[in-house]
């Protein structure tokens, strides 16, 4: 596989991770090192062992893993949108710093919800013969690199706008969640 198609596949599935980093940026009040750290990490992490599951599961269970990989997904984004929705209409700044979407099981759930086409890629790039070594590091240093990048853009969003911003994510999130089941059940 030519690196540019890599390249192209890696982007693709990161912009999720992209997304989901800015809503988290748009969730805390203050955008520490470590929040960048942890959350780049994690979707880099899940982006790239996703990516070398799906490629080790392979033929056998292809479709039972894109049979329900969507609907995983969708669920997750919602619960971690609605949460987000619900958090933003609690008016103490304690609870905003309590809900740290870089932290604990939420943490878990966005870097499973963000990776879970990564599994479907695998798989396919298995069946193809492409190596995995190469692709899951590529996929997940642009999944890292891009949540860099989307966090600080959350940040300076709810600075400007406040909570109205932090609502306008958790819909996102939601919305992404619609758009991945949509492009999956639609005829």
């Amino acid at each position: 596989m030519s690196w540019f198609r890599l390249l192209g596949i890696a982007v693709a599935l990161a912009v999720d991770a992209f997304a989901v980093a800015v809503v988290a940026g748009l969730s805390l009040e203050v955008l520490t090192k470590r929040h960048l750290f942890r959350l780049s990490f994690h979707f880099g992490l899940f982006q790239a062992m996703m990516l070398t599951t799906g490629w080790l599961i392979g033929h056998a269970l292809y479709s039972f893993v894109a049979s329900v990989a969507h609907w995983v997904a969708f669920a997750l984004l919602v619960l971690v949108g609605g949460n987000i929705i619900w958090q933003a209409f609690r008016s103490t700044s304690e609870t905003r710093t309590a809900q740290d979407p870089t932290a604990g099981w939420q943490l878990v759930f966005l870097s499973f919800a963000t990776s879970i086409d990564a599994l479907a890629v695998g798989i396919s790039l298995a069946m193809i013969g492409v190596s995995i070594a190469i692709s899951a590091s590529v996929v997940g240093l642009v999944a890292a690199v891009l949540t860099l990048l989307g966090m600080p853009l959350g940040n300076r969003a709810t600075l400007l706008w406040g909570r109205r911003i932090e609502v306008f994510g958790g819909l996102m999130l939601i919305a992404i969640g619609f758009m991945s089941l949509w492009d999956h059940i639609k005829p």
